[in-house]
């Protein structure tokens, strides 16, 4: 996601994020914006426990956040500060980094069958690379912003800061289903980086400080967590202005072994591990 300046040209620009595209749907799908079911559903508080916390670099403007056996693999953003690298949890230090030609201001990062995926923000290029060694290995044109990135283990499923999730075919990326998020008040925009968990898309919202729990398959939200001073209640140092200047929570990343969830921000001092009874089910 983009970074926004200060006062309320940040609103302004955070509304124009979805201008590039409709929040309806393209002609592949049949479930996008499902605003003809008025049946109102509960949408259901996630309950989580913060159990560990761990240095994040304040350099990096996050992204897109994956967790790699006991590594974190994280694509960052803002032109001149782009890179891809590979994090140790336990120190929040780069093992392995390329870094972006200043044009490129990175997004979103998945790994899928051994080639980690990083989106562009306004580029409308994807870069894909050998995930053991990050050389770059392909290009593909995309045709809308760049945000957030994940995968069912099938398909990559792509957020472009509007209402819809595209599912793309990896090898050709081919675009073959638009999903539109919605909850009880209608379209959900801003949806940023995303991660697939148990079968539901776990996504940010640019500049808020929830994470939805949505239904890959209607669009629904059914869940969502509250994040709201997590930094706060933690005694992590922070700018008041975080939020202001576009410094907001982002970045979703799970230990299938573990049951835990990893969750940080643009320029944030720390990551935080996060437990759910129900391992995020």
């Amino acid at each position: 996601m983009r970074l926004h300046f200060i006062g309320i040209i940040i609103a302004t620009l955070t509304l124009q994020a979805c201008g590039t595209e409709t929040t309806t749907n393209n002609n592949n799908s049949s479930s996008a914006n499902n605003t003809e079911n008025s049946t109102t559903s509960s949408i259901a508080d996630i309950p989580f426990t913060v159990r560990k916390i761990y240095p994040h670099d304040t350099s990096s403007y996050t992204q897109g956040l994956v967790y790699v056996d006991g590594k974190i693999l994280e694509g960052t953003g803002r032109n001149g500060f782009s890179k891809l690298m590979y994090t140790s949890l336990q120190d929040g230090k780069s093992t392995r980094s390329i870094s972006l030609p200043y044009a490129y201001f990175g997004e979103g990062v998945a790994l899928l069958n051994g080639k980690i995926y990083q989106l562009t923000w306004q580029n409308n290029e994807v870069f894909v690379y050998d995930a053991n060694n990050l050389q770059k290995l392909q290009t593909f044109e995309w045709p809308y912003e760049g945000w957030g990135l994940t995968h069912d283990g099938k398909n990559l499923i792509i957020s472009t800061g509007s209402s819809n999730l595209y599912f793309v075919e990896p090898s050709s990326f081919k675009i073959l289903k638009t999903v539109g998020v919605t909850d009880n008040n209608g379209p959900v925009g801003n949806i940023n980086e995303l991660e697939y968990i148990h079968g539901h898309v776990y996504a940010n919202q640019y500049g808020a400080n929830i994470i939805y729990k949505i239904d890959p398959t209607s669009g629904r939200v059914v869940g969502k967590m509250d994040l709201t001073g997590i930094r706060e209640k933690n005694s992590i140092p922070y700018n008041p202005n975080d939020e202001m200047m576009g410094n907001v929570l982002n970045g979703i990343a799970y230990d299938s072994a573990t049951q835990r969830m990893y969750v940080t921000g643009k320029l944030w001092a720390a990551m935080f591990e996060l437990e759910n009874e129900k391992g995020f089910r």
